[in-house]
C-alpha cells in the first residue's frame, strides 16, 4: 500500500457490477458514479472497475466496443468484458488482473451478490489494503429469493459462502438506513457498520433542457411511474388501480406515464393495459434516456411508486428535487427513507384500492400535493444529497487508510 501522505489525497478503487453508459441499471449505479464525481473534484483519483455493459435494449446487452478505460470528468472508468452472466451476475475474470495492476489505497464495492464484490475482495486481501462494503440490493429481504424458478435459488445457495467471505473481509460496512443495518448485524458485528444515507447528485438533476412536454406530446397533466418493468415494482398493482378510478371524474384530464426498461414484466404489463383497456390512459415510454427521466420529473404531477421491495430507493429523492411528492408502500427499507404524511404517502404493498385513494386524494388536493413536495425538497437539500453522502463517506476512507 502506498503511504498515506499529509494532503489526504488518496487513489480510491470503486467496484460495481455496472456503470455509465447503462444507467437504467439502478441505484448502486449512480451511488458510485456520485461518489467518484465527488471525491474527484475534490482532488482524490477516483477508478470505477466495472463490467462492459451496455444496456442497448436489455439486462444482458455487453459490448466489447466500450472503452477499456474512458475518463469522465476528473474520474475513471475501466471496464472488463463479461464472459457470461445469469440474472445479473455478470462473470468478468478480466476485472482481477486489471484490479491486481493497478495501485490504490482502499477499495470500496457496491452490490455484495456480485461476481465483482467477490473479486474485489481478493483483491484486497492480496493487496493488503481496505475493503468497504455496501449492498443496496437485500441481501436477505428480496423477493427473488424466495419466489425464484429452481436455477435461481441453485445461483442463489452459490452466492452464500460468496458472500459471506465478502462481509468477513470487509473493513467496514456501509448502510444507507437502520433496516439494512439490521440485515447487516445477521452476517457481522455492529461495531463494522457505519450509516450513511443515500444522496442524490442535485447539480446533475438540475442539468436537464428537454421540454417533456413538448417532445411527447402530451396534453393531459399527468403521473409518473419509473422503475423496471418487473413485478417486484408493483405495476400490477398500478394497472389495478388504475382499472378501479379509470372513469372517476378528477380522473378525466389525468394520464399515468410509464417508464422504464424490461426486466421480464414487459409482455404481461402490456396484455393487462389491453385487457383493463387502459391505452388511452397509460403512455408507456422504454428505455428512457436520462434526460427524458429529469424531464419526466420536473413535468409530471406525483410520483406513484408502488413497491412490493425497496431498501433504500433514490427514485423518490430524485423527485423529491423537484418539488414532486410521491405515493409509495410500507415495504422493507421505504419507511426508513421516505415518511408518511410528512414528504410523501405511503401504502400498503399490494393493495390497489388503498393506492386508488391515495391517488384521487393527491389528484383532488394540489395543495397537499405540493406542500408534501416541498417537504421532500426540503429533505433533499438538507440531508439526502450527494454532498453530504460523499463527506461522510470520505471521512469512512480516512479513518480506515490512517489506520
Amino acid at each position: 500500500m502506498r503511504d498515506f501522505i499529509s494532503s489526504d489525497y488518496m487513489k480510491i478503487a470503486l467496484v460495481c457490477p455496472a456503470s455509465l453508459p447503462a444507467t437504467q441499471f439502478g441505484g448502486i449505479l449512480f451511488l458510485s458514479i456520485h461518489i467518484a464525481k465527488g471525491l474527484s473534484d475534490e482532488g482524490h483519483e477516483m477508478t470505477i472497475y466495472t463490467s462492459d455493459l451496455d444496456f442497448a435494449n436489455n439486462a444482458s446487452t455487453f459490448n466489447k466496443k466500450l472503452s477499456k478505460k474512458e475518463k469522465i470528468g476528473k474520474y475513471t472508468i475501466k471496464r472488463t468484458h463479461v464472459w457470461f452472466s445469469t440474472f445479473l451476475f455478470f462473470v468478468n475474470p478480466g476485472m482481477y488482473k486489471q484490479m491486481m495492476n493497478d495501485e490504490f489505497d482502499l477499495i470500496h464495492t457496491i452490490g455484495v451478490r456480485s461476481f465483482q464484490s467477490f473479486i474485489a475482495t481478493l483483491v484486497s486481501k492480496r493487496k493488503k489494503i481496505p475493503l468497504v462494503i455496501a449492498d443496496q440490493g437485500g441481501l436477505t429481504t428480496h423477493p427473488d429469493l424466495k419466489n425464484a424458478s429452481v436455477i435461481k435459488r441453485f445461483l442463489i445457495q452459490f452466492q452464500k459462502p460468496l458472500i459471506k467471505f465478502v462481509i468477513n473481509n470487509a473493513t467496514r460496512v456501509i448502510v444507507a438506513n437502520e433496516y439494512e443495518k439490521k440485515i447487516f448485524m445477521e452476517f457481522c458485528d455492529e461495531s463494522k457498520i457505519t450509516t450513511i444515507r443515500n444522496g442524490i447528485d442535485l447539480d446533475e438533476l438540475n442539468s436537464s433542457s428537454t421540454d417533456f412536454i413538448k417532445k411527447y406530446k402530451i396534453q393531459e397533466r399527468f403521473i409518473l411511474f419509473l422503475g423496471r418493468f418487473h413485478t417486484v415494482k408493483g405495476i400490477d398493482t398500478l394497472l389495478d388501480s388504475i382499472s378501479q378510478i379509470k372513469n372517476e371524474y378528477v380522473m378525466t384530464n389525468i394520464k399515468i406515464v410509464i417508464m422504464g426498461v424490461d426486466f421480464g414484466y414487459e409482455q404481461v404489463m402490456e396484455r393487462k393495459i389491453n385487457e383493463f383497456k387502459l391505452n388511452n390512459k397509460i403512455f408507456l415510454i422504454k428505455n428512457p434516456s436520462r434526460e427524458d427521466v429529469l424531464s419526466a420529473y420536473n413535468a409530471c404531477e406525483f410520483l406513484v411508486l408502488p413497491s412490493k421491495w425497496e431498501l433504500s430507493p433514490l427514485t423518490p429523492l430524485e423527485g423529491f428535487a423537484f418539488k414532486k411528492t410521491v405515493i409509495s408502500t410500507t415495504a422493507h427499507g421505504i419507511p426508513y427513507t421516505i415518511q408518511h404524511e410528512k414528504n410523501c404517502i405511503l401504502v400498503e404493498p399490494n393493495d390497489s384500492s388503498k393506492l386508488s385513494n391515495a391517488i384521487l386524494e393527491l389528484i383532488g388536493d394540489k395543495n397537499k400535493s405540493e406542500k408534501l413536495g416541498l417537504a421532500g425538497y426540503n429533505l433533499v437539500h438538507s440531508t439526502c444529497n450527494s454532498k453530504n453522502m460523499v463527506n461522510e463517506t470520505l471521512d469512512v476512507y480516512k479513518q480506515l487508510v490512517k489506520k
